[in-house]
């Protein structure tokens, strides 16, 4: 089972804490640091100061200044980028990072968001997913010397050079969501891993089956891919300690415990183990208070152990 940091900035996080969170999560041996990408605070608990950094640019000085955990997002949106300055922003981050950049990529939903900033927040998204999964794909996998087209509804590019090029020959593609239809094919086509996240048992087990399915409609080896879970955590030695960590994020401890992966030390390992009986080979535990060092060590120390 592998272990991966999941990051909110644009709750209120400049690019010197987002370092520090990235340096502690290599030095306590988690796997992968990843974060969101957002422009907006969500809810009125955080006040978003000094305001969001940028995903991609975030991981490219992470890329310089980590030397072992994968850097990615879960996950970018399609409204935020051209898939082709995409595929060379990714390609780039995992050139400086000697290999390590991992991309999740989805249709976005924060309106808000995109009515802040200018950003164009079209209805039909999954058209959009469906064309960038094939065009930053598709340019990472043209060979060298070779020229990419793509001729699409929304996207066209003639004659590309398809550089730069990643140093992974297959840079992972995480997507993630609950779809019943849309989402489970375009894992099946396009990824490397499928995402399910903020829902219960019955939910993950439901939604790793309808991408097995879709795999196996298409011929692809369901095993394939690697299935993943990202949880809200917050976790404790007591269940005061819980309770005031769950209080300094605005979260109910209750629903902390319900859906997402809270509670003391041994509740959090429980809902794990179940995770990797529905197969599940990655876990992203999202962790909101960044300046609680305190719970990553107790994490590190007494949950990521149990699965090692």
């Amino acid at each position: 089972m592998e272990f991966c940091l999941f990051t909110e900035p644009q709750q209120g996080y400049d690019y010197e804490t987002l370092l520090r969170s990235a340096q502690a999560a290599e030095r306590l041996g988690f796997d992968g640091w990843f974060r969101s990408d957002h422009y907006l605070k969500m809810g009125d608990f955080f006040d978003g100061l000094p305001g969001s950094t940028d995903a991609w640019t975030t991981l490219a000085g992470l890329a310089r200044e980590t030397s072992r955990i994968r850097l990615g997002t879960l996950v970018s949106s399609v409204t935020y980028r051209h898939p082709g300055v995409l595929a060379i922003q990714v390609a780039q981050v995992d050139q400086m990072s000697a290999g390590r950049a991992e991309l999740g990529l989805g249709t976005g939903w924060y309106a808000e968001e995109h009515a802040a900033y200018g950003i164009p927040f079209p209805p039909r998204r999954f058209d959009l997913l469906e064309e960038q999964l094939a065009i930053v794909t598709g340019f990472w996998s043209t060979p060298l010397g070779q020229k990419f087209d793509f001729a699409g509804e929304h996207y066209t590019l003639t004659d590309s050079p398809a550089l730069p090029k990643p140093v992974q020959s297959r840079v992972p593609v995480i997507v993630g969501g609950g779809g019943p239809k849309r989402t489970p094919q375009l894992a099946a086509r396009f990824a490397t891993e499928y995402n399910i996240g903020f829902v219960d048992d019955e939910a993950i087990q439901a939604a790793f089956g309808r991408v097995r399915a879709a795999a196996e409609a298409i011929g692809r080896e369901p095993g394939d891919l690697r299935y993943s879970i990202a949880q809200p955590t917050v976790v404790g030695r007591t269940e005061e300690e819980f309770r005031a960590r769950a209080e300094r994020i605005g979260a109910d401890p209750a629903e902390l415990r319900r859906l997402n992966l809270g509670g003391t030390v041994g509740e959090v390992v429980d809902r794990i183990g179940r995770f990797s009986d529905f197969g599940a080979a990655r876990v992203y535990l999202q962790v909101i208070d960044l300046a609680d060092e305190d719970q990553l060590e107790l994490l590190s120390s007494e949950v990521l152990p149990a699965f090692r």
